[in-house]
Protein backbone atom coordinates (compact mmCIF):
# COMPACT_ATOMS: atom_id res chain seq x y z
CA UNK A 1 0.00 0.00 0.00
CA UNK A 2 2.88 2.75 0.87
CA UNK A 3 4.85 1.59 -2.58
CA UNK A 4 1.23 2.44 -4.09
CA UNK A 5 0.83 5.85 -2.58
CA UNK A 6 4.50 7.15 -3.13
CA UNK A 7 4.10 6.00 -6.89
CA UNK A 8 0.49 8.36 -6.63
CA UNK A 9 2.32 10.90 -5.33
CA UNK A 10 5.23 10.76 -8.03
CA UNK A 11 2.65 10.86 -10.89
CA UNK A 12 0.99 13.59 -9.43
CA UNK A 13 4.58 15.35 -8.91
CA UNK A 14 4.97 14.59 -12.74
CA UNK A 15 1.86 15.99 -13.77
CA UNK A 16 2.65 18.97 -11.89
CA UNK A 17 6.16 19.91 -12.72
CA UNK A 18 5.45 18.52 -16.94
CA UNK A 19 8.13 15.84 -16.67
CA UNK A 20 10.00 15.76 -19.71
CA UNK A 21 8.95 11.99 -20.48
CA UNK A 22 5.41 12.69 -19.48
CA UNK A 23 5.00 15.33 -21.78
CA UNK A 24 6.84 13.92 -24.86
CA UNK A 25 4.35 10.57 -24.97
CA UNK A 26 1.44 13.20 -24.78
CA UNK A 27 2.42 15.47 -27.18
CA UNK A 28 3.26 12.72 -29.35
CA UNK A 29 -0.06 10.88 -29.20
CA UNK A 30 -1.95 14.41 -29.53
CA UNK A 31 -0.13 14.55 -32.73
CA UNK A 32 -1.09 10.90 -33.91
CA UNK A 33 -4.50 10.94 -32.88
CA UNK A 34 -5.46 14.71 -34.56
CA UNK A 35 -3.36 13.77 -37.79
CA UNK A 36 -5.58 10.27 -38.04
CA UNK A 37 -9.00 12.32 -36.81
CA UNK A 38 -8.25 14.79 -39.90
CA UNK A 39 -7.41 12.35 -42.20
CA UNK A 40 -10.77 10.17 -41.28
CA UNK A 41 -12.75 13.29 -41.36
CA UNK A 42 -11.70 13.76 -44.70
CA UNK A 43 -12.93 10.53 -45.83
CA UNK A 44 -16.31 10.22 -43.26
CA UNK A 45 -17.65 13.39 -43.34
CA UNK A 46 -18.28 13.24 -46.99
CA UNK A 47 -18.61 9.34 -46.93
CA UNK A 48 -21.53 9.75 -44.94
CA UNK A 49 -23.28 12.44 -46.17
CA UNK A 50 -23.47 11.09 -49.41
CA UNK A 51 -24.89 8.46 -47.64
CA UNK A 52 -27.44 9.92 -46.61
CA UNK A 53 -28.74 12.19 -49.05
CA UNK A 54 -28.04 10.36 -52.44
CA UNK A 55 -29.98 7.35 -53.37
CA UNK A 56 -28.02 4.87 -55.48
CA UNK A 57 -27.29 1.37 -55.55
CA UNK A 58 -26.40 -0.66 -52.18
CA UNK A 59 -26.90 2.58 -50.68
CA UNK A 60 -28.29 0.54 -47.89
CA UNK A 61 -25.30 -1.99 -47.52
CA UNK A 62 -23.35 0.52 -47.19
CA UNK A 63 -25.13 2.09 -44.53
CA UNK A 64 -25.26 -1.23 -42.71
CA UNK A 65 -21.51 -1.51 -43.59
CA UNK A 66 -20.28 1.34 -41.83
CA UNK A 67 -22.45 0.63 -38.74
CA UNK A 68 -20.80 -3.05 -38.56
CA UNK A 69 -17.46 -1.28 -38.92
CA UNK A 70 -17.89 0.77 -35.98
CA UNK A 71 -16.68 -2.00 -33.98
CA UNK A 72 -13.83 -3.61 -35.85
CA UNK A 73 -11.17 -5.32 -33.59
CA UNK A 74 -8.49 -3.41 -33.01
CA UNK A 75 -5.96 -6.30 -33.19
CA UNK A 76 -7.49 -7.44 -36.19
CA UNK A 77 -6.65 -4.26 -37.96
CA UNK A 78 -3.55 -3.87 -36.58
CA UNK A 79 -2.60 -7.47 -37.88
CA UNK A 80 -3.79 -6.37 -41.42
CA UNK A 81 -2.10 -3.19 -41.44
CA UNK A 82 1.22 -4.90 -40.23
CA UNK A 83 0.34 -7.72 -43.04
CA UNK A 84 0.45 -4.83 -45.61
CA UNK A 85 3.53 -2.55 -44.49
CA UNK A 86 5.68 -5.82 -43.35
CA UNK A 87 8.82 -6.32 -45.75
CA UNK A 88 7.19 -9.60 -47.19
CA UNK A 89 3.49 -7.08 -48.10
CA UNK A 90 2.37 -5.05 -50.75
CA UNK A 91 3.60 -1.69 -49.01
CA UNK A 92 6.83 -3.12 -47.45
CA UNK A 93 8.73 -1.09 -49.93
CA UNK A 94 8.16 2.35 -48.57
CA UNK A 95 9.34 1.27 -44.89
CA UNK A 96 6.44 2.41 -42.50
CA UNK A 97 6.28 -0.41 -40.09
CA UNK A 98 6.66 0.28 -36.47
CA UNK A 99 6.82 4.04 -37.33
CA UNK A 100 3.93 7.07 -36.75
CA UNK A 101 2.61 6.42 -39.89
CA UNK A 102 1.97 3.20 -39.61
CA UNK A 103 0.14 4.36 -36.50
CA UNK A 104 -2.18 6.61 -38.23
CA UNK A 105 -3.06 4.23 -40.93
CA UNK A 106 -4.49 1.86 -38.06
CA UNK A 107 -5.99 4.23 -36.50
CA UNK A 108 -7.85 5.89 -39.89
CA UNK A 109 -8.96 2.22 -40.64
CA UNK A 110 -10.54 2.03 -37.15
CA UNK A 111 -12.51 5.55 -36.74
CA UNK A 112 -13.33 6.38 -40.03
CA UNK A 113 -15.86 4.33 -40.04
CA UNK A 114 -17.14 5.93 -37.13
CA UNK A 115 -17.22 9.25 -38.28
CA UNK A 116 -19.18 8.46 -41.76
CA UNK A 117 -21.65 6.45 -39.41
CA UNK A 118 -22.35 8.95 -36.96
CA UNK A 119 -22.89 11.72 -39.40
CA UNK A 120 -24.60 9.87 -42.11
CA UNK A 121 -27.33 8.50 -39.02
CA UNK A 122 -27.01 12.59 -37.94
CA UNK A 123 -27.73 14.49 -41.93
CA UNK A 124 -30.38 11.29 -42.60
CA UNK A 125 -32.79 12.10 -39.91
CA UNK A 126 -32.15 16.21 -40.88
CA UNK A 127 -32.48 15.37 -44.88
CA UNK A 128 -36.15 13.91 -43.80
CA UNK A 129 -37.28 17.30 -42.36
CA UNK A 130 -35.14 19.38 -45.26
CA UNK A 131 -35.96 16.97 -48.48
CA UNK A 132 -39.28 18.55 -49.42
CA UNK A 133 -38.39 22.06 -48.97
CA UNK A 134 -35.04 21.42 -51.44
CA UNK A 135 -37.12 19.94 -54.27
CA UNK A 136 -40.08 22.78 -54.16
CA UNK A 137 -37.07 25.21 -54.40
CA UNK A 138 -35.55 23.69 -56.97
CA UNK A 139 -32.08 23.36 -54.98
CA UNK A 140 -28.86 21.89 -56.72
CA UNK A 141 -27.76 18.85 -54.96
CA UNK A 142 -24.21 20.44 -54.14
CA UNK A 143 -26.20 23.27 -52.24
CA UNK A 144 -28.05 20.48 -50.62
CA UNK A 145 -24.74 19.15 -48.58
CA UNK A 146 -23.21 22.08 -47.93
CA UNK A 147 -26.68 23.69 -46.05
CA UNK A 148 -26.88 20.25 -44.44
CA UNK A 149 -23.42 20.17 -43.43
CA UNK A 150 -23.79 23.54 -41.73
CA UNK A 151 -27.07 23.48 -40.20
CA UNK A 152 -25.58 19.80 -38.55
CA UNK A 153 -22.52 21.02 -37.69
CA UNK A 154 -22.83 20.52 -34.40
CA UNK A 155 -23.89 16.97 -34.83
CA UNK A 156 -20.95 16.70 -37.25
CA UNK A 157 -18.76 17.70 -34.56
CA UNK A 158 -19.80 15.71 -31.96
CA UNK A 159 -18.84 12.47 -34.50
CA UNK A 160 -15.35 14.06 -34.63
CA UNK A 161 -15.35 14.03 -30.70
CA UNK A 162 -16.62 10.21 -31.08
CA UNK A 163 -13.24 9.60 -33.22
CA UNK A 164 -10.85 11.49 -31.53
CA UNK A 165 -12.18 9.61 -28.63
CA UNK A 166 -11.82 6.19 -29.99
CA UNK A 167 -7.93 7.39 -31.42
CA UNK A 168 -7.26 8.21 -27.86
CA UNK A 169 -8.09 4.43 -26.13
CA UNK A 170 -6.75 2.57 -29.00
CA UNK A 171 -3.89 0.44 -27.60
CA UNK A 172 -4.13 -2.97 -29.62
CA UNK A 173 -3.36 -1.38 -33.14
CA UNK A 174 -0.56 0.66 -32.72
CA UNK A 175 1.47 -1.30 -30.39
CA UNK A 176 1.30 -4.32 -33.34
CA UNK A 177 1.79 -1.62 -36.04
CA UNK A 178 4.37 0.82 -34.11
CA UNK A 179 6.45 -1.54 -31.55
CA UNK A 180 5.93 0.98 -28.94
CA UNK A 181 9.52 2.18 -29.54
CA UNK A 182 10.85 4.86 -27.19
CA UNK A 183 11.40 8.30 -28.81
CA UNK A 184 9.55 7.26 -32.15
CA UNK A 185 6.20 5.49 -31.58
CA UNK A 186 5.53 5.22 -28.00
CA UNK A 187 2.29 7.01 -27.06
CA UNK A 188 -0.14 7.29 -23.85
CA UNK A 189 -1.94 3.89 -24.05
CA UNK A 190 1.22 1.75 -25.01
CA UNK A 191 3.29 3.66 -22.35
CA UNK A 192 0.90 2.79 -19.87
CA UNK A 193 0.34 -1.18 -20.53
CA UNK A 194 4.47 -1.28 -20.91
CA UNK A 195 5.27 0.70 -17.37
CA UNK A 196 2.79 -1.40 -15.53
CA UNK A 197 4.71 -4.47 -16.82
CA UNK A 198 7.88 -2.65 -16.27
CA UNK A 199 6.21 -2.13 -12.91
CA UNK A 200 6.91 1.43 -12.81
CA UNK A 201 3.62 2.76 -11.68
CA UNK A 202 4.49 6.45 -11.50
CA UNK A 203 4.26 7.02 -15.48
CA UNK A 204 1.79 4.76 -15.91
CA UNK A 205 -0.48 6.81 -13.24
CA UNK A 206 0.89 9.58 -14.24
CA UNK A 207 -0.09 8.95 -17.81
CA UNK A 208 -3.63 7.29 -16.69
CA UNK A 209 -4.66 10.78 -15.16
CA UNK A 210 -3.89 12.48 -18.42
CA UNK A 211 -5.59 9.79 -20.39
CA UNK A 212 -8.93 10.65 -17.69
CA UNK A 213 -8.69 13.93 -18.15
CA UNK A 214 -8.83 14.22 -21.31
CA UNK A 215 -11.55 11.68 -22.12
CA UNK A 216 -13.80 13.57 -19.78
CA UNK A 217 -13.13 16.27 -21.42
CA UNK A 218 -14.07 14.71 -24.97
CA UNK A 219 -17.08 13.50 -23.45
CA UNK A 220 -17.79 17.06 -21.67
CA UNK A 221 -17.34 18.63 -24.80
CA UNK A 222 -19.80 16.22 -27.02
CA UNK A 223 -22.39 16.39 -24.26
CA UNK A 224 -22.67 20.32 -24.23
CA UNK A 225 -22.03 20.38 -28.43
CA UNK A 226 -25.12 18.02 -28.22
CA UNK A 227 -27.43 20.42 -25.39
CA UNK A 228 -26.29 23.38 -27.60
CA UNK A 229 -27.35 21.81 -31.07
CA UNK A 230 -30.55 20.74 -29.41
CA UNK A 231 -31.92 24.15 -27.71
CA UNK A 232 -30.81 26.50 -30.59
CA UNK A 233 -31.67 24.10 -33.91
CA UNK A 234 -33.93 21.44 -32.73
CA UNK A 235 -31.39 18.73 -33.83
Amino acid sequence: MIDIWRALERALDMIISFDAALVEIVLRSLQINLFALSIAALIGLPLGAATALYRFPLRKVLAVLLSAMMGLPPVVVGLLVYLLLSRSGPLGVFGLLFTPTAMIIAQVILITPIIAAISRQALDLMWRDYEEQFQSLGVPPSRRLLALIWDGRFSLLTALLAGFGRASAEVGAVMIVGGNIDHVSRVMTTSIALEISRGDLSLALALGFVLLALSLAVNGASFVIRDTAERRYGQ
